[in-house]
Formats: structure tokens, C-alpha cells, sequence
């Protein structure tokens, strides 16, 4: 691509907000940020919002800025920022391409507004699953929005598969899935957090990671829990279902460890027998959580939404798919799973097999370069 009058790549990354806030996208922004500021060919900028407040901005080092602007609250899962718009007209004169990650309408908004010729990539993470009426308003911009851009990025084909607005731009569309960058969960002074809990040692050990929200499914695998035998689970996370889950697991061997340091997480995933992803909508797009069991050597238990939730974990390859919502089959594929040691360690050696091959970072962040770069 023809690069303004610079020598490096001015990149933009643009999303609602960016870490310490908790979600799968805002994981993948930050470990976009950290690829491309460790490349001496680049320069990044990243523009969020606040979830509450003031703006700020932060130099993470030489080459990387990141700002997050004012924002009067959060309003259908959206953050209320006029800074927003500001800010990217500022910002969009400096770049020569800007990956939006999306569903972020505030994003789309401001480049269909602005007369910056800058290249434009779209990472499609979710449709808009929940705000139906509102979807009716935004999806005009969503349209032009999508036209507008150069490429899009999904990281399955279930991603283009499952949605609506999609189809009609697959040409644009390239597949390229979320990273793991393996050495980041290298065996480090490992303890079993896990285990030390456990009311019964001989029991297998069921792990949830997740914020405790509607589309999760936990109600589902509390249900299903109480059919299963000589197992525990653990439930790792918070979130507004927090007080009717614990009643549901009244009298259940559930342990809830609320939300745990980056280290304890590791180690809650390098301590269990089985991962389950239980989602029932199709907000749940990929699992990224999935990639992080798996590289321990992990089974998973995942649902067979239209999303790229089963691309990650296969089915009868790195462990069991079974039927959102369904209460029996998550039952009989955890009794299956609890009752066969022997296909629980096949299932993970298979699944870390899986990450090493599909998912290691630095093949993945640079397709994603090469796209950022319109060199695909």
C-alpha cells in the first residue's frame, strides 16, 4: 500500500475499550498492539473508550500510544463518547490503516463520517446478537459500513456462515483465526489450585471460565451437573447471574473462585480434567478460553452454535460438541468424559496438538500484518 510521507506504518486499532476491561475482544486488540509495536516498521495508536470518565493517554512504549477517551457511561453495551469522535478525526489523518473491531457502531460511524483516505479492515468478532430494535437503526451504517472497508477478517468460516450481514461481502472476507502465544503459558511454578480444593481427591475436576452472563449456558451445566457423578466443578468468574447461580448449585459440589489473577487462571486451566464452553447464543463467537485449556493438554466440552465456538475444539478430535441448551446430552458428555481417563488424555494430547499447529501467534499476527498491509 502507498504509505503517507513517513518511513513506518501508521497503524490505528480501534475498539470500545481495551484492557483491564474482561472480554475475548479486547484480549485480541491487546495482543494485536503488542505485535505490531514490537515491529520496528510500525508505529501503533489504539483508540478506546472509558467505560466512566475522563480520558487519558498512555505511552506503552516508543511506538505504541494508547488512548481512551471520555465517556459519559455505557448505553446498550456501547460506550456515550463524543470525545470518540474527536479523537478519530485527529487520529484518522495520521494513519494509513485502521483495523475497526467490531461490533463497535460508534467506530463505524466516525470512518463513514470522515473523508480520511485511509485503508480500512474490519475484524468481525460478533454480529449484534441482543439489541434487536436498535439493530433496525444501526443497520444502514453497518452496511455502508462493511462496503466501505478493504478487507474483513473473521476467525472461522463459521463467523461468515452464521451471519447476515456477512454473506453478501465474502469476497472481501479472510480467515484468519484468534492467536495463542504458546510461551505465555509455558509451565511456570505451577501448584494445584484446583486439587487443594477438591472435597474428594479421587474426583475429576470440571472447570467453567466465563463472566457469568446470559449467553453462557451456566444455568445449563449447573442442571446437567446435578446428574453427573464423582466429579467437582468450578466455576471461574462474576456477573449479574452470580446470586441465581449460586442457588442453583445449593448442595452441589460447585466451588466458585470468582474472578482469578492472570497466574491462578493459568493455573486453574493447567489443574483441570475437563474445559467446558456450555454457551447457548450465538454471542459466544469463538471461546477463546477453549485455545487456553487446550494448551494444557485439555478435553473441552463445547456447544454446536453456527459460530466458530465447535471450529475451535472438534468434535470426537480434541474432545465432545454437543447441543446448546441440551441438559442431558452436556450430562451424558461429561459422565462419558469423567468415566474414561484413557479418552480424556487422548482428546487433550490432540488438542494441544491442535493449538502448536492452528494457533501459534507469530504465523497469525503476521497473516494479520500482511492484511493491515494489503499484502493478501
Amino acid at each position: 500500500m502507498n504509505q503517507k510521507n513517513h518511513k513506518k506504518l501508521h497503524i490505528l486499532e480501534v475498539n470500545k475499550f481495551y484492557p483491564p476491561h474482561v472480554g475475548g475482544i479486547e484480549t485480541v486488540i491487546a495482543q494485536r498492539a503488542d505485535y505490531l509495536a514490537s515491529r520496528p516498521d510500525v508505529e501503533v495508536k489504539v483508540l478506546v473508550c472509558q467505560e466512566h470518565g475522563k480520558g487519558i493517554t498512555e505511552w506503552k512504549s516508543s511506538n505504541f500510544e494508547l488512548v481512551r477517551c471520555a465517556s459519559a457511561g455505557v448505553f446498550c453495551s456501547c460506550p456515550v463518547s463524543l470525545e470518540f469522535f474527536r479523537k478519530f478525526a485527529t487520529l484518522a489523518r495520521w494513519a494509513d490503516v485502521i483495523e475497526f473491531h467490531t461490533p463497535f457502531p460508534l467506530g463505524d460511524l466516525a470512518c463513514l463520517l470522515s473523508h480520511c483516505q485511509f485503508r480500512v479492515v474490519i475484524s468481525w468478532h460478533s454480529d449484534v446478537i441482543r439489541q434487536k430494535h436498535l439493530l433496525k437503526l444501526y443497520q444502514p451504517i453497518l452496511k455502508k459500513f462493511l462496503q466501505r472497508a478493504d478487507c474483513i477478517i473473521t476467525a472461522t468460516e463459521g463467523h461468515i456462515q452464521s451471519s447476515a450481514f456477512l454473506t453478501p461481502f465474502r469476497d472481501k472476507c479472510r480467515i484468519i483465526p484468534y492467536p495463542v502465544k504458546i510461551s505465555d503459558y509455558e509451565m511456570f511454578d505451577y501448584k494445584p489450585i484446583l486439587h487443594e480444593k477438591l472435597q474428594n481427591p479421587a474426583h475429576v475436576k470440571l472447570l467453567f471460565v466465563g463472566r457469568f452472563v446470559y449467553y453462557k449456558g451456566i444455568d445449563i451445566l449447573l442442571k446437567a451437573f446435578q446428574q453427573v457423578r464423582n466429579c467437582e466443578l468450578f466455576l471461574c468468574g462474576t456477573g449479574i447471574l452470580e446470586p441465581e447461580l449460586h442457588s442453583l448449585a445449593e448442595n452441589l459440589a460447585v466451588h466458585f473462585l470468582g474472578k482469578l489473577s492472570e497466574a491462578d487462571l493459568k493455573t486453574a486451566f493447567a489443574d483441570c480434567d475437563i474445559f467446558i464452553l456450555p454457551s447457548v447464543q450465538n454471542s459466544e463467537a469463538f471461546g477463546i478460553v477453549q485455545q487456553e485449556a487446550m494448551v494444557y493438554g485439555k478435553p473441552v466440552i463445547n456447544t454446536n452454535l453456527p459460530t466458530g465456538v465447535p471450529y475451535v475444539s472438534v468434535h470426537g478430535e480434541t474432545g465432545l460438541t454437543v447441543k446448546p441448551g441440551d441438559v442431558q446430552g452436556l450430562a451424558d458428555a461429561i459422565q462419558m468424559l469423567a468415566d474414561a481417563p484413557e479418552l480424556r488424555k487422548i482428546y487433550g494430547e490432540n488438542a494441544r496438538k491442535r493449538v502448536y499447529d492452528c494457533y501459534e501467534s507469530n504465523r497469525i499476527m503476521q497473516e494479520v500484518y500482511d492484511v493491515l498491509c494489503g499484502n493478501h
